[in-house]
């Protein structure tokens, strides 16, 4: 049994001719990548038709620049009026009102309200306990009509919106597992970037499980991009480094900022060598110590690649609203403690502290995280 579906579109369709075509492309191969199973393609006037040999609902909810699908049937225009009556034998079979809305391409002899008076009538009089209701029907009939050929569905599924993954080239994302940072990244490939997700694996300052955390977070990252592939890198050496140098000097309230331009600078290395064109953070101004004006300015002095923050003016309930939606939330709420926070952080970093606190840092690495630094 093979099944159809009609996926809509909306930001690409206003693009010019050669970046809507290219978009398009990149749609269906994101779309053959995510569903994993055989399917044929038709485009058609800002239409795409799928036919699949399997029910692929979910997983096309989650093809970013899909805003919407519908599962439906074929048949041809003479054959529409019987058709959509024995369509809503099962459709109908529970509703008390209905309505019918009828999109039309080509050149006919009707017009779509003249096809929906007609529809309606038909349906009426096979099922007289049925009432019309235009504003808010118990079960609406779609019937587009294109040239000759129908396509009639009941649903209308809202897809994940955006523009396809990767149009807009690579970025690299600091992914702590968290709420906020896979949101972010989330927001990032809803907007046609491709993601290198980059964890920072603290230990002995956190336990195995902010490991087991992010790799959970991204399994549910990977439903949005199958090739997502996690980075990990040893950052525990260095914060125990930064830790006794911080102490000596009485700053070890800068241990955040300090923490936090690591993470940028590796970054940064990792983004140069992969063609990537900015990192992404989580950060969502004030939140906490180290997301303050100040030390995000001194924060993002550490490197010279744009850093992009989709979060920056979002308040934390909108944030996890999103996660909660995108389904990384679950995951990101299991509790995990940073043993290098300090008990008051700094919330005003003074830059010739940090760079100071950095050269000394420098002389204490090894070769190959001097590279870095």
């Amino acid at each position: 049994m093979q099944y159809l579906y009609l996926i809509r579109y909306s930001e690409i369709f206003l693009k010019s001719d050669y970046i809507r075509k290219r978009w398009e492309r990149k749609l269906l191969e994101n779309v053959r990548k995510i569903l994993g199973v055989r399917c044929k393609f038709k485009i058609d006037r800002g239409r795409i038709w799928l036919i699949t040999d399997e029910r692929v609902d979910e997983k096309l909810r989650n093809v970013f620049g899909i805003v919407s699908f519908s599962p439906c049937l074929y048949c041809k225009l003479e054959e529409l009026e019987d058709f959509v009556l024995r369509f809503c034998e099962e459709k109908l079979k529970s509703a008390k009102t209905f309505a019918v809305r009828v999109k039309r391409v080509g050149k006919h002899d009707f017009t779509s309200q003249d096809m929906e008076r007609k529809l309606g009538a038909l349906i009426l009089k096979k099922f007289p306990h049925l009432k019309v209701d235009l504003t808010n029907p118990d079960k609406t009939i779609y019937v587009e009509i294109r040239d000759k050929d129908c396509y009639v569905f009941d649903e209308v599924v809202k897809g994940v919106g955006g523009i396809p993954l990767e149009v807009e080239g690579k970025v690299v994302s600091l992914l702590s597992g968290g709420i906020d940072s896979p949101v972010a990244t989330w927001l990032m490939m809803k907007r046609g970037c491709e993601v290198i997700p980059i964890y920072f694996d603290i230990r002995p300052f956190t336990t195995e499980r902010a490991l087991e955390r992010v790799n959970k977070v991204v399994e549910v990252l990977r439903s949005y991009d199958p090739e997502l592939k996690l980075k990990i890198i040893n950052h525990g050496e260095f914060l125990k480094k930064a830790k006794e140098i911080l102490k000596k000097k009485k700053l070890e309230s800068y241990i955040c900022v300090i923490c936090k331009r690591r993470m940028l600078k590796v970054a940064e290395s990792i983004a140069r060598e992969s063609n990537a064109k900015g990192i992404v953070t989580g950060d969502s101004l004030g939140q906490v110590a180290s997301q303050t004006l100040d030390n995000l300015m001194v924060i993002s002095q550490a490197c010279t690649l744009p850093i992009y923050r989709p979060l920056i003016g979002m308040d934390k309930v909108e944030i996890e609203e999103i996660a909660k939606r995108i389904g990384t939330f679950e995951y990101s709420i299991i509790p995990v403690d940073c043993k290098a926070v300090p008990k008051k952080p700094t919330t005003k970093a003074k830059l010739e502290k940090v760079l100071e606190i950095e050269e000394e840092l420098e002389k204490s690495l090894s070769n190959h995280q001097k590279e870095l630094l």
